[in-house]
């Protein structure tokens, strides 16, 4: 592999990392690796920090490619939580309510998982990287901002069922860029007249690259120094 010239890595987001600290990891050993101070890395889609599964980097001139890559349909299993919400949707902020649950049917789930599929729109959680005025919209949410981002246009393809216990249920997302799954975790609980928040996610897909293709970061450097 020519990583100067440009390559595509899919590598495995482990648990907490962040997608930042990934790039940074990639950047460092190939930087040294080659004797270039800046080695140029960027990854292709943002990861939250509590999800795992295939981020895309590009290095070199395949940096040119993160926007062609970024439309690609996604793919990702998601645990939702239901009967309770959190400030950002996810486990990064403890339960700030609790609803009914009791009434959620197997029935009621799937019917209401349907409502969400096609082109829809989103809002985006406040704890995010939207940009609001030139400022990250999570920047605005720790000062205490509660404002409510405007909905943005995304496309889901499907959404799958995979396990119903409650108050957890398992699905699978095909989507398209763009797409929070934290938003669709509370807004499927609105749906069923409840709360609700994701509560783990992994990516197992982006375009071509699934998460058997995918190398862990700790075996990166090894990968690295093969592949040259």
């Amino acid at each position: 592999m020519d990583f100067v010239a440009g390559e595509i890595i899919p590598v495995y987001k482990p648990y907490t990392w962040t997608s930042f600290q990934i790039v940074n990891k990639v950047r460092y050993h190939l930087s040294k690796k080659y004797g270039i101070k800046r080695f140029k890395v960027g990854h292709a889609g943002t990861l939250d920090p509590l999800a795992t599964g295939v981020l895309l980097l590009c290095t070199g001139k395949a940096t040119k490619r993160i926007e062609e890559l970024q439309k690609h349909t996604k793919e990702y299993e998601a645990e939702i939580t239901l009967g309770a919400t959190t400030p950002s949707y996810d486990m990064e902020h403890p339960v700030d309510a609790t609803f009914p649950y009791e009434h959620i049917t197997r029935e009621m789930v799937e019917d209401t998982l349907k409502q969400f599929i096609g082109d829809i729109a989103q809002r985006p959680p406040l704890f995010s990287a939207c940009k609001v005025d030139g400022k990250r919209a999570y920047d605005l949410a720790r000062k205490g901002s509660d404002m409510q981002l405007e909905p943005k246009q995304i496309r889901i393809d499907n959404i799958e069922l995979l396990e119903y216990e409650l108050p957890k249920i398992r699905i699978r997302v095909t989507c398209g860029k763009g797409t929070y799954i934290r938003s669709l975790a509370r807004d499927i609980g609105e749906a069923l007249e409840s709360g609700a928040y994701l509560s783990e996610l992994t990516r197992t897909r982006v375009g071509e690259f699934k998460l058997t293709d995918c190398i862990k970061i700790e075996a990166i450097q090894e990968w690295i120094e093969k592949q040259i």
